[in-house]
């Protein structure tokens, strides 16, 4: 019962967040790098790091084939694939089951069902979750035309294989509805190699929120609280927290279950996150989708709940149970992460790869940083430039938001432009303070000043 040695399919902070959760739990890591990240923290603080190949992903990170073989050949029994890269791929999944390899997630069935929007909806349906008003797939720009005037304008046109923006169009009207179908089915096929499109109702100034579940596989369904991701750019996050300060008591307990519901009649098996659009006027929330992996925002969850859910993955990988009972979850405080990244902010978000040359993190009560970024480090041009993530806790939401600010304030990073300054912009508006936020605040308030 148990890992023995886990194979880390991932790089940068996650990669490295992995390699110190199995050594907690006294699991050895061996990590799959490329050529470019084989000076990394990750491949430093690993039992042994195997070279994959070179930098681009498609010939390293991208490879499950070559993934799996190298697990093999370094004898692991367990595979962690992070987030991104290769961690929704039912590929992945079943080429570890094949080989006898435990994979640390859902089933390869589970993840191919729940990776498809429309038949995500249809598993909701059934679990009598709540749903966006909208449609099945859609045939045709003119079955689109339709469909908008029984759903009610503004509509959006999403993939239904896809995530992270691609695929989707806001239409307000009929001709918008026409030209957005053909946009959106040319960039989801793409993207995705699948341009099926369905509709939903858009709601204006929703808040984007989700709940962090872990599944044992056999029905069970813990819940660490939900987290309020509203602060978005293009549907990409920029800040996250938990709790979601602007629910009440009674909608956050039907959320949760509703959550836990949709996971348990999949007996859903591992980390894993369902998300949903929050109608803040209506006081209803309707299911988006669901997310068959551990997600960048996860240390929000954790500094509420005192869990460490990367563990808590590898057990439940290993065979054992959670380490906690739902009852013995206690939730208290209120955290806020900011993703921070090599970025020209002010140049359309333009990435600027290069090498750190100095890099001073803030410290304190309430103050975590998770990050594989040193000074010298480099910043190659191949993948996501995240450089690292800046959580902070407090007792409420308030004493966050100030322990925010301060921390931003003694951030420093040189060699690269970043994120920070925006960051400081965001969590010092009169809005956020005030938490008077929506998906849409950020490009309509603070980038338009």
């Amino acid at each position: 019962m148990g890992l023995k040695r886990v194979f880390v399919a991932n790089r940068g902070e996650i990669g490295l967040r992995i390699v110190r959760a199995a050594h907690a739990l006294d699991i050895e890591a061996v990590i799959g790098v490329s050529e470019a990240d084989r000076d990394g923290l990750g491949a430093c603080e690993a039992d042994r790091a195997v070279v994959l190949g070179p930098g681009p992903a498609a010939k390293s990170y991208l490879d499950a084939k070559l993934v799996v073989q190298a697990a093999l050949a370094t004898g692991c029994d367990g595979l962690h694939p992070g987030y991104g890269f290769l961690s929704e791929r039912a590929e992945l999944a079943r080429l570890c089951a094949q080989y006898g390899i435990a994979f640390v997630g859902p089933e390869a069935d589970v993840i191919d069902g729940l990776g498809d929007k429309l038949r995500a909806r249809e598993m909701a349906r059934k679990a009598g979750v709540p749903l966006v008003p909208g449609t099945d797939e859609i045939a045709s720009a003119s079955d689109a035309v339709k469909a908008a005037e029984q759903v009610g304008y503004p509509v959006l046109l999403k993939a239904s294989a896809g995530g992270g923006g691609r695929g989707m169009v806001i239409a307000r009207n009929p001709a918008e509805v026409e030209a957005g179908f053909a946009k959106a089915s040319a960039e989801a096929l793409a993207a995705f190699g699948d341009g099926t499109l369905f509709m939903e109702r858009f709601v204006p100034e929703a808040r984007h929120v989700e709940v962090q579940l872990l599944g044992d596989g056999k029905g069970g369904v813990l819940h660490f609280g939900e987290r309020d991701c509203s602060v978005q750019r293009r549907y990409q996050k920029l800040v996250e927290e938990a709790p979601c300060a602007a629910m009440p008591d009674h909608l956050r307990k039907q959320l949760h279950k509703a959550a836990c519901d949709l996971a348990a009649s999949v007996n859903y098996r591992n980390a894993g996150t369902a998300e949903f659009l929050f109608d803040v006027a209506r006081e209803e929330f309707y299911f988006i989708e669901v997310n068959a992996r551990i997600q960048v925002e996860h240390p929000v969850s954790e500094m509420i709940s005192g869990a460490d859910l990367v563990q808590e993955q590898l057990r439940i990988a290993g065979g054992a149970a959670p380490s906690v009972k739902q009852d013995e979850i206690d939730l208290s405080g209120h955290a806020i992460e900011c993703r921070i990244n090599a970025e020209d902010w002010t140049r359309d978000f333009m990435p600027v790869p290069g090498t750190v040359t100095r890099w001073k993190v803030p410290t304190g009560e309430g103050v975590r940083l998770d990050s594989h970024i040193f000074e010298g480090a480099t910043i190659p041009p191949y993948y996501d430039n995240m450089v690292g993530k800046l959580i902070v806790h407090g007792q409420d939401r308030a004493e966050a938001v100030s322990r925010l600010q301060s921390a931003i304030d003694d951030f420093a990073v040189e060699g690269v432009p970043t994120t920070l300054p925006l960051h400081a912009k965001i969590v010092g508006h009169p809005d956020f303070i005030a938490n008077r936020i929506h998906t849409r605040w950020l490009e309509q308030t603070v980038l338009a000043e």
